[in-house]
């Protein structure tokens, strides 16, 4: 490995390529060699943009080069499980967005070649990485806060196939193994293993052939709850927000940005280095390749969530 660790980033045109991308470029670490999309005018067009020497087509086109190290799957939910387990057959360590798979089944495969693997691989759950979950969970391991609930709303305006940057998308996006998934990861890091769940959720849309809304619970074996409520019919803000109602204080979570329970912000500036949360999870990816150690959010580590939604599944079937 040279210097900086040598990433592709896979995807590189869509909505969260492009946040790697803006990640990446503030790791000194890091190095971009290559970016590949599916059309060449837009994959080309982001290269130039973000300064990158080499555009290509295809995952096959970037696991056969020398110039690479790592790679970042930022590709439809449905390729990550296969992907990923191309990525670490050709020897190369990968991060895969969120969520690891769309069934317990791949999910599973794709620990087990991990496991085989002594490549770092690693899974977007981002909100590990946000700064104002970083800040909850640091009072929680210093002993100066306890979950006893979190209520979470996940919400969208999302009746065709459209990305975050409102584009058509080519796949179908779910609301239980993508959205839910971070929920459940976070929940489970914050409160601790999950040893209950449930789910019921509302009509099948005539098209897409999804749910467009759904209410899971969840309990911990700390006797912690959580309420989560999705939704893609939702005509309103945008995002997932995120109540924790502990022991000692109230906390309201938006993406990087951390509140009280009466609403006053919180100043997370020296949390971690950077304020947002992909970089950090890129930093996370990066350092763990140099040190040669387990990152946080690895396959291994985020596991049981998958395992949570494939019970959800079934008890949704």
């Amino acid at each position: 490995m040279s210097d900086k660790v040598r990433v592709a980033v896979v995807g590189a045109a869509g909505a969260f390529g492009m946040k790697h991308l803006d990640g990446l470029a503030n790791i000194p670490d890091a190095e971009v060699t290559v970016v590949s999309g599916t059309r060449p005018e837009p994959t080309e067009s982001v290269a130039e943009k973000y300064g990158v020497p080499n555009a290509v087509l295809g995952l096959d086109a970037v696991l056969e080069r020398d110039d690479v190290d790592a790679v970042i799957l930022a590709t439809p939910t449905q390729q990550h499980a296969d992907q990923t387990q191309a990525v670490l057959a050709a020897g190369k360590h990968v991060q895969v967005e969120i969520p690891l798979a769309d069934s317990l089944a791949d999910a599973e495969a794709t620990l087990a070649a991990a496991s085989a693997s002594d490549r770092v691989a690693m899974v977007g759950h981002t909100r590990r990485f946000n700064p104002s979950h970083q800040l909850v969970h640091n009072r929680i391991a210093a002993g100066e806060f306890a979950v006893q609930q979190m209520d979470v709303q996940t919400y969208f305006f999302r009746r065709t196939n459209t990305n975050a940057k409102g584009e058509a998308r080519s796949w179908t996006d779910h609301l239980l193994w993508h959205h839910a998934a971070h929920t459940v990861d976070l929940f489970a890091y914050q409160a601790g293993r999950i040893v209950q769940a449930n789910a019921i959720q509302g009509p099948i849309h005539p098209d897409l052939g999804i749910a467009m809304d759904m209410s899971i619970q969840l309990k911990s074996e700390t006797g912690a709850i959580c309420t989560l409520s999705l939704s893609f019919n939702n005509n309103g803000p945008f995002g997932t927000f995120f109540r924790y109602i502990g022991d000692t204080e109230t906390y309201i979570a938006r993406y990087d940005d951390l509140y009280n329970g009466r609403d006053e912000q919180i100043d997370v500036s020296q949390v971690a280095v950077s304020l947002n949360g992909i970089e950090l999870q890129d930093r996370e990816f990066v350092g763990a390749i140099r040190e040669g150690r387990e990152p946080n959010s690895s396959i291994r580590q985020v596991i049981d969530c998958y395992r949570v939604l494939g019970a959800l599944e079934e008890q949704l079937a």
